[in-house]
């Protein structure tokens, strides 16, 4: 009995061994290149940091100065706010739309799904943000199409009434990845629910209201969530369209781009490290708040 436990025992440890020997190039990138990185960072965020110099400990002095006695911070924390409030419902409802467009069997849907798509693949890159400046620049092809029209042409980028919105609408022409998310979840709403509504006299609008939409809350649910993140931590295209200043006068100053100019423009890494924590916390609280609402409007098969 006591060699077949033994031997129980030994075939468990092995596959235990097998099991973490394939786990292992994972941890060790997870602990040398996020959670180690993270501890530092947290521990930097209370010292007076300046990269080539010894790091000196302050305690909350960073945090303190951030909430009290930073008005740049303030200024990014508003163009963060209001750029994540206008453009993720915005994208959202764009990507919504075209999904349930594609949804009704269109030819060729694979061939239009792939063209919308591209957008989010190339959208983050420096190539599309410099492209974009040109787009909304003074003589930008924009403006020409405008001008023909009649009315004036404004710098779109120059000017801080319009340049934040240049940004939205950039995000928003990103809308291929929540695109392909919703019409995954419009293939599985059954068919059998629109053709009793039919038969009931339902529209298509009250179709979509009292049968769709609920029906895809939790795919709403997952793109919001994932979008907000993704706008709380947008960076480049204000860095190239701003070059890299956030102007003008911290019009685009997205709160990245802020944590980027302290970090490697000011070396003040410890500074950098406190707002950087202060954004993970914002993102965590946005997330629980989001989680606790989800039960008042996400509808699962339950």
């Amino acid at each position: 009995m006591s060699a077949r436990s033994d031997s129980l025992l030994r075939n468990r440890l092995s596959g235990s061994l097998s099991g973490y020997a394939f786990l292992a190039p994972w941890l060790i990138g997870f602990i040398s290149l996020t959670f180690g990185p993270a501890l530092a960072s947290l521990y930097l965020s209370f010292t007076d940091y300046a990269v080539i110099s010894t790091p000196y400990w302050v305690g909350a002095d960073n945090y303190v100065r951030i909430l009290t006695d930073d008005p740049r911070f303030v200024s990014a924390v508003q163009v963060t706010l209001w750029y994540v409030a206008l453009s993720v419902p915005l994208k959202l409802a764009f990507a919504l739309a075209v999904a349930v467009a594609l949804n009704k069997g269109l030819a060729g849907m694979s061939f239009f799904r792939a063209i919308f798509y591209l957008p989010s693949l190339l959208g983050g890159s420096v190539a599309i943000a410099i492209l974009w400046r040109q787009l909304f620049s003074r003589d930008g092809a924009f403006n020409q199409f405008i001008g023909l029209l009649g009315y004036d042409t404004p710098n779109w980028i120059a000017t801080p009434e319009y340049s934040l919105y240049t940004l939205v609408v950039l995000s928003i022409w990103q809308f291929g990845s929540p695109m392909i998310i919703f019409l995954a979840g419009l293939r599985q709403v059954p068919t059998d629910m629109y053709e009793a509504a039919s038969l009931d006299g339902a529209s298509a609008t009250r179709q979509f209201f009292k049968i769709t939409l609920p029906l895809l809350t939790p795919i709403i649910f997952f793109n919001l969530i994932i979008q907000t993140i993704d706008a709380f931590k947008a960076f480049t295209p204000a860095f190239v369209i701003s070059d890299g200043t956030g102007g003008p006068v911290d019009s685009t100053l997205f709160y990245t781009l802020y944590l980027y100019q302290e970090a490697f423009v000011n070396f003040r890494m410890g500074y950098a490290s406190a707002l950087a924590w202060i954004l993970v916390i914002a993102i965590g609280v946005f997330t629980a708040i989001a989680f606790r609402s989800a039960r008042l409007w996400v509808h699962y098969d339950d």
